[in-house]
Parts: structure tokens; sequence; C-alpha cells
């Protein structure tokens, strides 16, 4: 009797724990952790669009993803960030067209001077045929999803020295900083400078020292980074409407189901759409703070720059990667 007693007792503890199992919520799986790594300081747009991306993703899928914002490089160094996510060793990052050249020539056409003419033709050049193409070579080739494109901002030359510019001739010799690959390279000698490859964390106190002359950033990086303090002078070239992509790690991407890679989206637009706003209404009010700090903010001969450019650009082996017809439909595109 006792062994009868005992056997039903075992019996109805094991059906109370498969229906106290059962009611447990299918959200104690663990949050899906993804790591953005950028170069970028606190101060800039698209380092404070990452917090937006963050509370978006929370919002529409709660608890679901643990994302871990990591800036000034700290995580993986400027560059390196394709590698680490191709790797499995970071989920996601701010990439650009010069990152992604390196891997795909094609997206070279991308890292040429005086080719996108604003933030909206950017937006439109990406959000449109000509971007989905070009995200799937992203894809195909490198293992990465791009999620969205944000305004960089327009690139200008930032200058140590007093001597003024109004030509490409007027930059030969001065060492200008670029970022430390071929194409941002090239960009520097297509401009008239002699380019120097150097690390985004190293140009303040380089700029201080005069181990370089100079830098080419947005407007708001300038000032984000304070590279007016140790600078006298902002050439406004407008060479390059710069572009940033919120990516992720193919490997990552795939592992979401379809409402969480939706959540991914709608949150990285959200992200893009506050950068784009508040970097566009800066840009706008940055001219007259350089020069209240002292520095020159003028504009060289833009015709110049812009023959100079685009011919050293077209008589590249660059050029020789460029999808056929891409430059055509880019210009078509209004």
């Amino acid at each position: 009797m006792s062994i009868s007693v005992s056997r039903r007792a075992l019996m109805g503890a094991v059906a109370a724990i498969g229906l106290v199992a059962g009611m447990v919520p299918a959200l104690a799986a663990d949050p899906i952790k993804l790591r953005i790594s950028t170069p970028a300081v606190d101060s800039d747009w698209h380092a404070k669009m990452l917090p937006v991306f963050k509370q978006e993703l929370e919002k529409s899928a709660p608890g679901q993803f643990d994302v871990e914002i990591h800036l000034n490089g700290t995580l993986f160094k400027q560059g390196t960030e394709p590698a680490a996510m191709q790797r499995g060793n970071l989920e996601m990052a701010m990439i650009s067209a010069f990152d992604i050249a390196k891997q795909v020539p094609e997206w070279s056409i991308f890292t040429a001077g005086y080719l996108i003419r604003d933030p909206e033709h950017q937006a439109k050049v990406f959000d449109g045929e000509i971007g989905r193409e070009m995200y799937k070579l992203v894809e195909d080739k490198m293992g990465i999803k791009i999620l969205s494109v944000g305004y960089l901002g327009t690139r200008e030359v930032n200058l140590r020295t007093d001597k003024e510019i109004k030509t490409p001739a007027d930059l030969a010799g001065v060492k200008l900083r670029m970022p430390g690959s071929d194409t941002w390279l090239f960009l520097g000698k297509a401009l008239g400078a002699n380019p120097l490859p150097l690390a985004f964390g190293e140009i303040y106190t380089a700029l201080q020292t005069g181990a370089i002359d100079g830098q080419d950033n947005p407007l708001p990086t300038v000032r984000a980074t304070k590279f007016y303090e140790v600078t006298k002078q902002i050439v406004m070239t407008d060479h390059l409407v710069d572009s940033i992509f919120l990516a992720l790690a193919g490997s990552s991407w795939n592992k979401l189901d379809d409402k969480q890679k939706t959540a991914v989206m709608n949150a990285a637009k959200a992200a893009v759409k506050f950068n784009n706003d508040n970097r566009i209404k800066e840009e706008g009010e940055l001219q007259a703070f350089f020069k209240s700090q002292g520095l020159k903010v003028y504009k060289p001969d833009l015709d110049a720059f812009r023959t100079h450019v685009q011919k050293a650009y077209l008589d590249s082996e660059w050029s020789k990667t460029w999808p056929k017809g891409m430059v055509d439909r880019i210009n078509a595109t209004k």
C-alpha cells in the first residue's frame, strides 16, 4: 500500500512540475547580444544615434536584445570592424564606403569626390534600386547586412597653417591626415595634398605637434573632437558627401526571426533619422561658430577642385572597378 501511494504522489509531483514548466514564458531565453563598435566620440551625432537604436529596439522587442555601445574605438580600431564582424567577434558597427571598398572594389565609386551631391541625393541613391544592388554585393561578398545609411556630413579641409588655399595646387606638400586605406589615401592625393595615414584618435595630438598639417572631416566632427582648438582655417572644399552605414554581421542577422529582423531594421532607420536631422541642422550653424573661435572659413575655387578630383578618379584604376553605367545612374537620381 505504501508503495502505491508513493508512486501516485510521485506521478502527481511530475505532472505539477510539467504544468509549471509549461507556464514559463518563451522570453526566458537569454537576450541576443549586439555589441556596436565605433571610433566616434560621445559628443558626435553618429554616437548619439546609437542609444536611439537601443531604445527603439527595446520598445519594439522588449527583453529580446542586449545592446552594448562601445565608442572611441575602445573595442575595435577604426577600419577593423568589418573583419571582426566576419570572424564572428563583433555583431554591429558603423562602417564606411572606404571600409567596404577594401573587399568589394565596386564600392570605391562611393569613395570618389564630387559624386554624391548632398544629403537628399545620398538618401535617394541608397534607399532606391542602386542601394539595393550595392547592399546585396556587400551581403554576398562580405557576409555583412547593411541596415541603413546615415549622413556623416560633407567633408572639408581643416588646416593648422595660415596659407590660403584656392586650388589643388595650393595643397602641394601639405601633410593631410587620412584614414589608412588605399581609397582614403587616393582621395587625399586627388585633392592635391600629401596624404598621411593616421588613426582617428591620434589626430588632435598630431595637429597640436605639427606631425600633420591638417585633416578632413565634416564640420560637426571638427567641433565634437575640438580640432578647431589646434587649427587656423577651414577650407570649404565640399569634396565628399560622406556616408556611414549601420551594419550587422551576417551571422547575427541570420539568427533573427522575421519579427526581430523588422524590429532591428526599424530601430536602425529611427537612429539614422535622428542623426541626419540633427547633423544637417548643426552643419548649417557651424561656420559662424568656427569664425567666432578665430578660424578663417572660406570657399576655394570649387570648379578647380571638382575638375581636378574627377579627372584623377576617371584616370585611375579605381574607375575600372565601378559597375558599368553606375556614374550615370547616380547622376540621374533626382
